[in-house]
C-alpha cells in the first residue's frame, strides 16, 4: 500500500506535469507528436515510443519542479506562507509521519504548481505554432485551469507547512496527549512575585 502511494505521488507530482509539457512542445516539434499519438492513421505509438515519452515526461517534470520550486515557492512565501520552522532532531522518531504528510499534502503541492508551470509552457508553444487560433474557448480554459492550480497549490503548501511544523516543533514535546496546553513542571514552583506586606516588620 505503501508503494502504491508512492508511485501515485511521484505520477501526479512530475510525470503528468512533465507530459502536459510534452504535449505543448509537440506542436513545434512533429517527432515529440508521434510518440504521443502515432501519426494518426497507419501507424500507432510503440513500445519504444512509450519508453521515450516516460522518460521524456520524467525529465520534463523534474525540470518543471525546479522552475516551480524557483518561482511558485518563491511568490508564495513572499505574499503570506511563511515556511515551517521546525527540528530535524524528531525526524527519525517520527519519519512515518512526516512521510504520510509529504505523501498526502506535499505530492499535491507539487502537482498543482508544477502543472500550473507546465500549462503555462503548453499554452506558449500552442500559441507559437501555427495551429493556434484567435482568442477563445480554449483561452478561457487554460486561464480558468491556471487559478484553480494556484489556488490549490496555496491551499496544500499551507497544509503541508503547518502540519510539518506541528509535527516536528519543539515544543510538542511538551504537549499534552490531547493537543493541548503544556504540561506544568513537576515540583511546586516557586513563586514569581513577592508579598507587598513581606519585610514591613524590618523597616
Amino acid at each position: 500500500m505503501r508503494d502504491l502511494s508512492r508511485n501515485f505521488g511521484f505520477l501526479v507530482a512530475y510525470i503528468v506535469p512533465g507530459y502536459i509539457v510534452l504535449w505543448g512542445v509537440s506542436f513545434l516539434a512533429p517527432g515529440i507528436q508521434w510518440w504521443l499519438v502515432g501519426d494518426g492513421i497507419a501507424q500507432q505509438p510503440s513500445i519504444a515510443g512509450f519508453l521515450h515519452v516516460t522518460v521524456a515526461s520524467v525529465a520534463a517534470g523534474m525540470t518543471v519542479s525546479g522552475l516551480r520550486w524557483l518561482v511558485i515557492d518563491s511568490l508564495h512565501h513572499r505574499t503570506g506562507i511563511a515556511p515551517p520552522t521546525w527540528s530535524d532532531v524528531y525526524l527519525h522518531e517520527r519519519i512515518n509521519g512526516y512521510e504520510w504528510l509529504i505523501e498526502n499534502h506535499y505530492r499535491y503541492y507539487q502537482f498543482y504548481a508544477n502543472s500550473l508551470i507546465g500549462l503555462l509552457i503548453a499554452y506558449g508553444c500552442w500559441k507559437a505554432s501555427v495551429e493556434a487560433v484567435s482568442l477563445g474557448v480554449l483561452d478561457v480554459v487554460v486561464v480558468v485551469c491556471c487559478m484553480v492550480f494556484y489556488a490549490g497549490s496555496r491551499n496544500t503548501l499551507e497544509r503541508y507547512y503547518r502540519r510539518a511544523e506541528s509535527l516536528l516543533s519543539e515544543q510538542r514535546k511538551n504537549e499534552m496527549t490531547n493537543g493541548g496546553h503544556p504540561k506544568p513542571p513537576k515540583g511546586n514552583p516557586k513563586p514569581t512575585t513577592k508579598d507587598p506586606k513581606e519585610g514591613e516588620g524590618k523597616k
